[in-house]
């Protein structure tokens, strides 16, 4: 018996003693999304319980569903695991102990069941069967929400490592190959064959090489990098050893951004317990292979997720891209060839070595294999973290796992790939999310996130917003991107406005392309896709904003005011008394109006109405009918 061999089975004596104790046990949903929601003060809450109940609290990462967030499971010996949602700290005690002491799993308040060996049948479906979760195929995500992410045996008891030691018996060319085979392409940006880069590093004959774990996730809306390094980081992390073994690396780093302060604990905590067990430094694991890992802290400047600026802020210069080639897998870290896969990239490595490249090709298309982890979110039901096979239909997205469009509005389109994405109209929800068809309708895949838009989104204010972004972050080394970001977001501000010309249309265009083209870094060349794709797919909307000085959304402030209906209104007083800026006037029980000149359009009337007699009306009929 092997030293790993001792290791796994003492993680699952561990694992089961956990799963076959008598002492109930509590999961609570711990990552960002669960403790934004709350989950801390829950976990308080069933604390207090121990005086007079005995149980064990474990905090696991995020199993997907983050609108029903804070979420914890109730483990029982002899009964399934029982998962609550939406749970807050004044009911978190008595949904335990009604489960744990009066063998009420209350059904009505679940959301779904695990069951446990020899345990007793539930009328309560599985958690597999949840909405969300059903059409799912998770592979990279397979732990997460479901072990102690802090916890190495856990990760162990789960197949962990178990790559590691099989690659360690392999030829490095050998687990080039199977990577290759597989298919796997980079999941954080433009898509390149993992294998492939792998290979040319190796190539090189610089005996000293590097791996990075590109953790640098900024894009506004994206969190799936964050989710799987908070639920599973050794997954991460196994890659990360897997990939410096295939190309003969000394070193790796992780560069992970500083916001997101539990992500890089998860990961220290990793490091830590991986050194305790012989999974890093001198021989491991008895092998001849030795590696080190270094976390740097990234101080969040979006550029310096695309690998070259990456490169230089882990050296301590500046973070700014250079010219290409040399190619990091020529010059990268310290002028060394160097790989750069990001989180979840490395974090599936694992179970293909495990599973093998043919049982991964299995899913996905022909040209995109296997699966995809996305953020879903903007006006959806169902928002959270997801993971699908390549090819998955947008449909399928966002009706079958996402619950179709919050309050039932109009599905517009979405937003795919951050900033440097693009806007695809409902029209196409038919088409498969892969690489090569969003790049055929002017998006990227980028990182994974879905921003969905209903009708109330203004598409051309949206670009605004992306394009602001953009600008703001532009590290400014190359014209086009500096001074070529900064016009484009004065041109779009001109037109929310509603001072915009005809002429605005020629130059969007003209200068979009010329930033796409001229360009230095990948960064700068798709900053303009939001542009780009919604003057393909929304002209319309730009002819509204610039000739007839209308926001079809009614969400540029420039373009509409606000008036009351007069056969509407009840009369509460509710828009008077709440107007900062006295704007509003009436008598009570009698219509009331409000004083355009006055208004500053802050929503406060709006949203409060409780007869729903504000209107948003486009402020061109109103100055029509003034005159």
């Amino acid at each position: 018996m092997t030293d790993f061999d001792t290791l796994v089975q003492k993680a699952k004596r561990s694992w089961d003693k956990l799963h076959a104790q008598k002492t109930p046990v509590i999961y609570a949903g711990a990552a960002s999304c669960g403790r934004a929601a709350g989950v801390l003060p829950v976990i308080e809450a069933i604390k207090e319980l121990k005086a007079t109940l005995p149980l064990e609290i474990v905090e696991v990462g995020c199993i997907g569903p983050c609108y029903l967030e804070p979420i914890i499971a109730v483990q029982k010996k002899g009964h399934p695991t029982i998962f609550y949602g939406n749970v807050q700290a004044i009911q978190a005690a008595e949904i335990v102990e009604n489960y744990l002491v009066k063998n009420d799993p209350q059904p009505d308040k679940a959301i779904g069941a695990l069951s446990s060996p020899n345990g007793s049948e539930t009328t309560i479906p599985s958690i597999w069967d949840h909405p969300m979760l059903k059409a799912q195929k998770r592979i990279v995500l397979k732990n997460c929400g479901l072990i102690d992410p802090q916890n190495i045996e856990h990760y162990l008891a789960n197949d962990g490592y178990q790559a590691l030691n099989k690659v360690l018996q392999m030829k490095p060319e050998t687990v080039i190959q199977e990577i290759t085979d597989s298919g796997l392409r980079g999941r954080g940006g433009a898509g390149f064959p993992t294998g492939l880069k792998w290979k040319f590093t190796r190539a090189e004959k610089d005996p000293e090489k590097y791996v990075i774990c590109n953790a640098d996730e900024g894009d506004p809306g994206a969190f799936m990098n964050r989710s799987l390094i908070e639920g599973d980081p050794h997954a991460v992390l196994e890659g990360l050893l897997i990939a410096g073994y295939a190309i003969s690396a000394v070193k790796g780093y992780i560069y992970c951004r500083a916001e997101y302060p539990l992500a890089i604990q998860r990961f220290r905590k990793a490091l830590k317990d991986m050194r305790k067990f012989g999974l890093l430094g001198e021989n491991i694991l008895g092998s001849d292979f030795s590696f080190e890992i270094e976390l740097k802290e990234g101080a969040g400047a979006f550029v310096c997720g695309e690998e070259t600026a990456l490169i230089a802020s882990i050296m301590g210069e500046r973070g700014m891209p250079r010219q290409k080639p040399p190619y990091p897998s020529q010059h990268g870290v310290w002028g060394k060839p160097t790989v750069i896969n990001n989180v979840e990239t490395l974090g599936t490595v694992p179970a293909i070595i495990r599973n093998g490249s043919k049982w991964y090709a299995r899913f996905g298309t022909e040209k995109s294999k296997g699966t995809k982890t996305f953020s879903l979110v903007g006006k959806i039901r169902r928002s959270g973290l997801i993971e699908v096979p390549l090819g998955t239909t947008l449909r399928t997205v966002i009706y079958d796992i996402g619950g179709g469009i919050y309050e039932d509005k109009e599905f517009k389109a979405i937003q795919v790939g951050g900033p440097s994405g693009g806007t695809i109209p409902a029209a196409f929800m038919d088409e498969p999310l892969d690489y090569e068809n969003l790049n055929k309708l002017g998006a990227i895949m980028g990182s994974g996130g879905i921003v969905v838009i209903d009708s109330d989104t203004c598409v051309v204010d949206l670009a605004r917003y992306f394009l602001q972004f953009t600008e703001n972050e532009s590290c400014g080394k190359c014209v086009p991107c500096r001074i070529g970001t900064k016009q484009l977001l004065n041109l779009l501000t001109k037109i929310v406005k509603g001072e915009g010309t005809i002429d605005d249309f020629e130059l969007l265009e003209e200068l979009a392309h010329t930033i796409s083209e001229g360009s230095l870094c990948g960064l700068g060349k798709t900053a303009p896709n939001p542009v780009i794709t919604t003057l393909t797919y929304f002209r319309d909307e730009y002819v509204a904003h610039i000739v007839d000085k209308r926001c079809p959304a009614k969400v540029c402030k420039d373009l509409f005011v606000y008036v009351v209906d007069a056969e509407t209104c009840i009369g509460c007083e509710i828009c008077r008394k709440r107007c900062p800026v006295g704007a509003v006037s009436g008598e009570k029980k009698q219509p009331h109006s409000i004083d355009i000149t006055k208004c500053i359009k802050c929503d406060v009337c709006f949203t409060n109405c409780p007869a729903k007699a504000i209107r948003k009306v486009d402020k061109v009929d109103v100055i029509h009918v003034s005159h």
